[in-house]
């Protein structure tokens, strides 16, 4: 239904194909962020998806990531000789995206709200900023909204990034 209304709005709605293992929710259990022992995940970046983010880097539109794994995997296919554009691949990732982290492809994220000591968090707040993301939960846990991966859903803009008057 959601893709469905962003198609009515012209948007170009292409798949990614993951593997998400039980690793994506493995509770962190270290202090700092590097020494957790990051899970790998499958992907798939088809050649249509890689000539859909450069379609949308020609027409100045953003790159919008349905879901934290599907970051993972865009931003692990970054082409290092396109800046913004990714690569036609299916491989494995590790990437740990954390606060610091610089995003070359994704501009927008829509994302569930994740669990606290979790990765997948930890990528939400590198993306739309700590600050911004944790002032987000706090309304989320006082709303009574649904946590994890079957519940309610955030649109973030990337920190410093697009603003909301960008087309999609």
């Amino acid at each position: 239904m959601l893709l469905d209304r962003l198609r009515s709005r012209n948007c170009e709605v292409v798949a990614c194909t993951l593997h998400v293992g039980l690793g994506t929710f493995q509770p962190v259990t270290t202090e700092d962020f590097d020494n957790h022992p990051m899970h790998s995940e499958w992907f798939e970046v088809s050649t249509d998806l890689a000539a859909s983010t450069e379609r949308a880097r020609e027409r100045g539109a953003t790159v919008l990531a349905v879901g934290t794994t599907v970051v993972r995997a865009l931003e692990s296919a970054q082409d290092p000789a396109s800046p913004g554009l990714v690569r036609a691949c299916a491989e494995e990732t590790r990437l740990l995206i954390q606060p610091g982290y610089t995003f070359a492809v994704v501009d927008r994220l829509l994302a569930n709200f994740h669990l606290p000591k979790s990765t997948l968090l930890a990528l939400v707040c590198a993306f739309g900023g700590t600050e911004r993301v944790i002032d987000g939960y706090r309304t989320a846990v006082r709303e009574r909204y649904r946590l994890f991966s079957y519940g309610d859903a955030m649109l973030l803009d990337r920190e410093g990034g697009c603003g909301s008057d960008d087309q999609s």
